[in-house]
């Protein structure tokens, strides 16, 4: 006999699981981790089952009241409605790290669940409308009306519609009538109609797959066409015999008919005079095509990569906690140490998990894990379709795949008997989640490393000050790799001074003189360049000459950037967009001047001084899909383009071997930013980026354009000197009480009335006092950086404890004060460990 109750994890913002009753026909099979649709209100649900419990909660603390208004002794629990999946979807060392993620980061634990589970792809919602008493009282009224105005003819024909019926009938249904779903509205506002959520299932998507026919008599001939058309008919034919009868094996038809080179209607010819078998299978995972014929590169490793690889080795074998930093100049082969130390966990039978920071850096780390480990590699990021990250995703839980590469969130891979995680450019801000649940992918892969007794290994060239810190501090094992692998030079990195370069030509434009002739050479020589600016768009804002206004954003307090290709004004943080105004919106003057650089500006300007050239940009407006990625990125390495500009997701993890310059235009855009860590972010990119120049046999160089070349975060990254700028950034972080030296949270308070979030600004405030005499400082209330965002208006507390431990308690507590002053759970943010302050 089974359970009679569970725990169930709903993605809802509140700090509580809900408890279900386990009716007698599921009691066997819904274990701690299983997908289970519930009534939650009056709609369906998906959530997560946390725990079993066979005692019946107080009447208090019942989850789910079947109906409201009943006296306590007849309340009765709700019921698991179905249980979606024969395997539990988390196993219990998932359920632990859930429930430390939601504890440590204050979140709510369905959002938390609900970030660790895949898309629900089995089961869509409805709404279902049926009618009520009163509906019919209606309806019946209405037939009897002789002039009927315009809505009541709708709301008749809606009605009559259930009523022929004798079911309820779907919302979309409402919505195929002129006015429907506004008439369907109106009448639930009435209480003439009722609306049920309800869940259905969705058939399974299927696609063609083609094989090769081995059974096929060598006798039978390929029929061809007669005529001029015969030898591209035996032309087609070969090709598919070819495509089919390589290592790939059978391929579904679409991708076949594309490999190939033919038409459908070649394949169904062959098909019926039997050289092919084609059946239908649930549509997989699309295959990346850049990955066809890819031999990974067979390199031989020097003794600091052997002795960093041994070390993690000794790790493996002891299959104790460990964690260590391996931090190596850009080019030192930190990469390949890496994927060896995955190949000896496979060797003794534990699984890996791969983290990288950006979606594009996934389809080149994928690529190098399938070619050495083969189909047993998933990856997992948000840019795949729902239907293709729920597949890979079970595919991980199944144990069909033990090697996993991902973005952040694959830190919640269902990998099971894990022994090696790698968390590669780990200082990068991509890790950390800046919406509910606020977890930073880094630490968190850290502690589900301790949970699983496998190796953490964190892999930089600029590790973070934290990371560092706690090397040196021996908390951390520290392995260093000083040189480039086969000894090649560091690039050779040049400070342009833009101040000069504008005393010279009396004009600021986005390219240096000094890197117009660099690229130049460049061309002729047949070698590649890089251009980094990392602000996407044509210009920055829209400024009015006459009174100073900018054109801002309707939700936000920021500028709107102007997007060229687009012909239009858009908020990056809300996605508002207008129109370019043709005078100013403010004071009507006709002075409007476009301000700044943006990467579409830069393209601009390389496609006008070089029109021969090959140029392509890299941004999120240029490649929104996988594929698009991979078209870009596939034909920068395979030389086909010669100048690739783009913003941060190209200056990291990438290995060009022909890119023999670097220019970084705008390189101090950073340092002005409100952030005690604007300094380590603008070195980390720099560095990052001119270690892309030089990797192959030719030398590399790097120009630099700044207003601000003295600042020591330029200079230290000129010099790819990432000790001396860690010392002496440590120094100001130790003065000003900043990590690694305390603890930090950050609370923003919003609201769409203004008032409403000074007034719990103003509560919160007056329950952080008392406590800063208990060691707590305190920063605020203020208006935040964006004081505005999403039509709601933000006040920030800044907190620092000397003990991670304190600041939680302390929050914990803010958030209890919330709920008893009836401060909304949603007007508190609550960002433990911050990687920015906006």
């Amino acid at each position: 006999m089974g359970s009679r109750y569970c725990e169930v994890a709903l993605a809802v913002p509140l700090r509580h699981p809900f408890t279900y009753a386990i009716p007698e026909a599921l009691a066997e099979v819904v274990t701690p981790g299983s997908r289970v649709v519930v009534p939650f209100r009056n709609r369906a649900m998906v959530g997560v089952v946390l725990e079993l419990t066979e005692r019946r909660p107080e009447a208090k603390q019942i989850r789910g009241i079947a109906e409201v208004g009943r006296r306590p002794a007849e309340e009765k629990i709700k019921e698991v409605a179905e249980i979606l999946d024969p395997l539990p979807a988390l196993p219990p060392r998932l359920i632990e790290l859930g429930r430390w993620v939601s504890s440590y980061y204050l979140a709510p634990i369905g959002e938390v669940f609900r970030a660790m589970l895949p898309p629900v792809i089995e089961v869509r919602h409805d709404r279902e409308l049926s009618l009520t008493p009163p509906g019919r009282d209606y309806l019946a009224e209405l037939a009897s009306l002789g002039n009927r105005s315009e809505s009541q003819v709708t709301e008749q024909a809606l009605l009559e519609l259930i009523e022929v019926e004798g079911r309820p009938i779907r919302w979309r249904r409402a919505g195929k009538l002129p006015g429907g779903q506004a008439a369907a509205a109106r009448l639930l506002r009435r209480g003439q109609l009722e609306a049920r959520e309800v869940t259905r299932h969705r058939k399974e998507r299927m696609q063609k797959i083609a094989a090769w026919n081995p059974d096929a008599p060598p006798e039978l001939p390929f029929e061809t066409p007669k005529g001029k058309r015969a030898a591209a008919a035996q032309q087609a034919f070969e090709r598919i015999r070819r495509v089919l009868t390589s290592e790939r094996g059978p391929l579904p038809v679409r991708l076949l008919v594309e490999q190939a080179g033919v038409t459908h209607a070649v394949v169904e010819r062959l098909t019926k005079q039997g050289k092919l078998k084609v059946w239908e299978e649930a549509l997989a995972v699309e295959e990346d095509l850049f990955e066809a014929d890819f031999t990974p590169p067979a390199n031989v490793l020097n003794q600091e990569q052997q002795r960093a690889l041994d070390e993690i080795h000794g790790w493996l074998d002891a299959g104790a906690f460990t964690v260590g930093l391996l931090y190596g100049v850009t080019g030192s082969g930190k990469t390949e140490v890496y994927l060896r130390a995955v190949e000896r966990a496979l060797a003794r039978g534990r699984a890996a998990l791969v983290l990288v920071p950006e979606i594009a850096l996934t389809l080149w780390i994928g690529r190098l894990c399938r070619a050495l480990f083969g189909e047993g590699v998933a990856v997992l990021h948000s840019g795949l379709p729902d239907a293709e990250r729920a597949r890979e995703w079970w595919r991980v839980r199944r144990g069909d795949a033990r090697v996993v590469v991902g973005t952040r969130s694959a830190v919640f891979a269902p990998l099971e008997n894990l022994g090696l995680v790698i968390v590669d450019e780990e200082q990068e801000s991509s890790y950390k989640q800046e919406e509910t649940p606020r977890y930073n992918g880094r630490d968190t892969a850290i502690v589900r490393a301790k949970l699983e007794n496998a190796a953490a290994v964190l892999s930089s060239a600029t590790p973070s000050l934290e990371s560092f810190h706690h090397a040196r501090s021996g908390k951390y094992r520290l392995l260093q790799l000083e040189t480039r692998v086969e000894n090649r030079p560091l690039a050779d990195v040049e400070v342009v001074d833009l101040r000069e370069d504008f005393r010279q030509t009396h004009r600021a434009a986005p390219l240096s003189g000094k890197l117009r002739v660099a690229i130049a050479e460049r061309l002729e020589a047949g070698t590649q360049a890089l251009v980094l600016i990392n602000r996407r768009g044509y210009s920055w804002f829209v400024l009015c000459r006459s009174c100073g206004a900018a054109v801002q954003c309707e939700n936000c307090s920021i500028s709107l950037t102007y997007h060229k290709r687009r012909d239009r004004l858009v908020c990056h943080y809300c996605g508002y967009s207008r129109p370019v105004p043709k005078s100013c919106p403010k004071c009507e003057s006709e002075y409007v001047h476009f301000v700044g650089e943006g990467a579409e500006q830069v393209e601009e300007r390389l496609r006008e001084l070089f029109p021969q050239a090959r140029i392509r940009r890299l941004d999120r407006d240029t490649a929104r899909t996988k594929r698009e990625y991979q078209q870009v990125l596939g034909a920068f390495a395979a030389g086909k383009l010669d100048i690739l500009v783009g913003t941060q997701m190209v200056a990291k993890g990438h290995d060009f071997q022909r890119v023999t310059l670097v220019g970084v235009v705008g390189a101090d855009t950073s340092l002005a930013l409100p952030d005690f860590r604007a300094s380590e972010r603008s070195f980390q990119l720099l560095t990052q980026v001119a270690g892309r120049a030089g990797r192959g046999e030719l030398p590399g160089t790097v120009l630099v354009e700044t207003y601000y070349p003295e600042h020591y975060a330029i200079q230290n990254a000129a010099r790819q000197d990432y000790v001396s700028f860690y010392e002496k950034e440590l120094h100001f972080r130790r003065l000003m009480h900043y990590p690694p030296f305390t603890a930090l949270a950050n609370v923003i308070v919003r609201d769409r009335k203004e008032e409403n979030a000074i007034h719990w600004s103003r509560q919160l405030a007056g329950f952080f006092a008392p406590r800063e005499s208990q060691g707590i400082k305190v920063l605020g209330p203020a208006a935040a950086p964006l004081a505005r965002l999403k039509r709601e208006y933000r006040f920030q507390f800044l907190l620092k404890g000397p003990r991670r431990a304190q600041l939680t308690r302390l929050l914990t507590d803010c958030l209890s004060f919330c709920a008893q002053t009836q401060i909304p759970e949603s007007a508190v943010i609550v960002d433990m460990d911050p990687l920015s302050l906006f």
